[in-house]
C-alpha cells in the first residue's frame, strides 16, 4: 500500500445522493471532507428518487430542497401522497384505489441521475468539501486512530493512499468498502421463495389510461406489472417480473402490450434494467472507524425507490461524526448509528417484502383468472401500504435519548418533532439551530438556564423560546431537545433535577 498522500478527517466513498448529503452535512457543521468518486461521467441511467415530507425537510436545512424541487417534480402541499391504483387490465377501470400513507406529506420525485448531477455540482461548489472523480476505491486497512484507504485514478493510472479519521462507504448495493470489511448482507428473499427477476423499463407515453395528472395516484398495478408515475406528466417506470427460464425480450414495448393486457399508444422507451428482490440489509453498519451508509447498507432500489432511508441515513451519520470530530459528542454518540438506523431499514424492509408479495399475489391471481371482487377482496384485507421509509421514524430503545416512557404525546423521546407551521406562515423547522436545539413553550424562558449550562459544557444548544399559538396547539411538552435530524432527544414540562445527566447521555458521553 502507497504511504498516504492524502490526509482528511473523513474520507467519503461515492458521490451518489447518499454520500454527497452526507458530505453536505459534515460540511453544515463546519467539518471538512474528502468525497471519492470513481466515475468521471454523470450518470446516464434516468431511475427515480421519490422523497416524502421528512426527507424534504433534511433537506431544506442544508439548502437543498429548492433545488430538487426545480429539477424534479411532485405534489404540492395540499395534494396528498400518492396512492396505488389496482387494475386487471390497462383498459378496465380501477378494482381499489389505496391510498397512500396519510403521514407521508407532500412528495417530490426527480430522476436519481439528475439527483446526483445536482448534488455534484453542489459538492464542487463547496469550499468544505473536496470531490475527486475518476478515483476508484479499491482496499483499506484499519489502524489505530483511523483507517487507510487505497485509491486508483481512473485517467493517469496513479495509486494513492489516504489517510483518514473517520470512513464512510456510501458506494451503493455492490459495495466495495462492505466487501473489504467482510461485513455480509442479511437478505429476505419473499419471505421464504427464490428471489425473483425484473425488468424495468423507463418510458414516455400519453396514453390517457396511464392517470399521470393525478398526482394521487402515482402507482398503477395492473396484472403483474407496477407502472410509478416519474412525476412529470408521461414519463414512467415499468417494473416487471421476469420468469427464471423467460430471457428478457430485445423488444421493451412488445413486453409492455404483453403484460399491460392492451395495447400502448406510442411508448418512447428511455432505458431499461434488470434487478432482483432479494432484499437485503447488512449485518453490521460500522467496523471501528469506517462506517456504511445508503444502498451499501441496505439494499433495496428499485422495489422501494423512496430515498428517505438512504438520506436520513446520510443525515444521522454526518451529524453525529461532526458532533465527535468538534468535540462535544462522545462515544455512545457514534454507536447509536447502527443501533438507530438498521433496525428502521429492517423495518423498511419488512414493508417492501409485503408490498412486493401483494404485487405477486394480485399478479398469479389475476392471470389465474380469479374474479374481480374477490381481487378487490384480497386487496382490502392485505391493509396494502405502498410504501416503506414513509412510517414515522422513531428511536424507542436508543441509548441516546432520555426516555420517559411517554406514549402518547405529540413530543416523545425518539420521535420526530411536529412539524407545525407557524402563524406567520414559515416551519417552525426553520428556527432550529444547525445542532441542538432547545424550544421552550414555558412562557418563562425557564429553558435559557438549560441552554446556558450546555454552552458552557460545550455543547451547543441554540435556546428557542416559542410563543406561536400554533406551535403551542401541536406541542404538548413545554421543554424539548431537538436533534439536527430532527428527532427529540429528550422533553419535559420543566427543568429535570440533573441536566448534567441528560447531557450527557443525549450527547454519547455517559458509557
Amino acid at each position: 500500500m502507497p504511504t498516504p498522500t492524502l490526509r482528511t478527517q473523513v474520507l467519503v466513498v461515492g458521490a451518489g445522493p447518499t454520500g454527497a448529503v452526507l458530505a453536505l452535512e459534515l460540511a453544515h457543521h463546519g467539518v471538512p471532507c474528502l468525497v471519492v468518486e470513481r466515475a468521471i461521467a454523470p450518470p446516464r441511467h434516468p431511475g427515480v428518487d421519490r422523497l416524502t415530507g421528512h426527507a424534504v425537510d433534511l433537506l431544506r436545512r442544508l439548502g437543498l430542497a429548492d433545488l430538487v424541487r426545480r429539477h424534479g417534480a411532485g405534489a404540492g402541499p395540499d395534494d396528498g401522497p400518492d396512492g396505488v391504483e389496482w387494475r386487471t387490465r390497462l383498459d378496465d377501470e380501477p378494482l381499489l384505489v389505496s391510498p397512500g400513507p396519510a403521514d407521508a406529506g407532500a412528495q417530490l420525485r426527480i430522476a436519481a441521475a439528475e439527483l446526483t448531477r445536482r448534488l455534484r455540482d453542489e459538492l464542487r461548489a463547496h469550499p468544505l468539501v473536496e470531490l475527486r472523480e475518476g478515483w476508484t476505491f479499491t482496499g483499506l486497512r484499519i489502524e489505530p486512530g483511523g483507517a487507510v484507504a487505497n485509491m486508483l485514478e481512473v485517467r493517469s493510472g496513479a495509486r494513492h493512499a489516504v489517510a483518514a479519521r473517520h470512513l464512510a462507504g456510501c458506494d451503493g448495493a455492490q459495495s466495495t468498502v462492505r466487501r473489504c470489511l467482510e461485513v455480509p448482507m442479511d437478505g429476505l428473499i419473499n419471505g421464504h421463495s427464490p428471489a425473483v427477476q425484473y425488468c424495468s423499463v423507463f418510458f414516455r407515453s400519453a396514453d390517457p389510461r396511464l392517470p399521470a395528472a393525478d398526482r394521487r395516484r402515482g402507482t398503477v398495478v395492473v396484472g403483474g406489472l407496477t407502472s410509478v408515475s416519474r412525476g412529470n406528466g408521461d414519463s414512467w417506470v415499468a417494473h416487471l417480473p421476469v420468469g427464471a427460464d423467460e430471457p428478457v425480450t430485445t423488444d421493451p414495448v412488445a413486453m409492455l402490450r404483453s403484460r399491460l393486457g392492451s395495447g400502448l399508444d406510442v411508448p418512447e422507451v428511455i432505458a431499461v434494467a434488470e434487478w432482483d428482490d432479494a432484499l437485503a440489509v447488512a449485518a453490521a453498519y460500522r467496523r471501528g472507524p469506517v462506517f456504511l451508509a445508503g444502498e451499501a447498507a441496505h439494499r433495496f432500489h428499485p422495489a422501494g425507490e423512496l430515498a428517505d432511508t438512504s438520506l436520513a441515513d446520510a443525515v444521522d451519520l454526518g451529524w453525529k461524526l461532526a458532533a465527535a470530530i468538534n468535540g462535544w459528542g462522545g462515544p455512545g454518540l457514534l454507536e447509536s448509528y447502527e443501533s438507530e438506523r438498521r433496525p428502521l431499514a429492517l423495518l423498511d424492509r419488512e414493508l417492501l417484502a409485503r408490498a412486493l408479495e401483494t404485487r405477486r399475489r394480485f399478479g398469479r391471481l389475476n392471470a389465474a383468472g380469479a374474479a374481480p371482487e374477490l381481487l378487490a377482496g384480497l386487496l382490502r384485507q392485505e391493509a396494502h401500504r405502498p410504501d416503506a421509509g414513509a412510517l414515522p421514524a422513531r428511536h424507542a430503545t436508543s441509548a441516546v435519548v432520555w426516555h420517559d416512557g411517554a406514549a402518547h404525546s405529540a413530543v416523545r423521546p425518539g420521535g420526530r418533532a411536529p412539524d407545525v407551521r407557524l402563524d406567520g406562515g414559515g416551519p417552525l423547522a426553520d428556527r432550529f439551530g444547525p445542532e441542538l436545539t432547545l424550544v421552550d413553550l414555558t412562557g418563562d424562558r425557564a429553558g435559557a438556564q438549560l441552554a446556558a449550562a450546555a454552552a458552557a459544557r460545550g455543547i451547543p444548544v441554540r435556546h428557542l423560546p416559542v410563543a406561536d399559538a400554533a406551535v403551542r396547539a401541536g406541542w404538548d411538552r413545554h421543554l424539548a431537545l431537538v436533534r439536527p435530524d430532527r428527532h427529540v432527544a429528550w422533553c419535559a414540562d420543566a427543568p429535570p433535577n440533573d441536566w448534567n445527566a441528560v447531557l450527557d447521555l443525549v450527547s454519547g458521553k455517559t458509557t
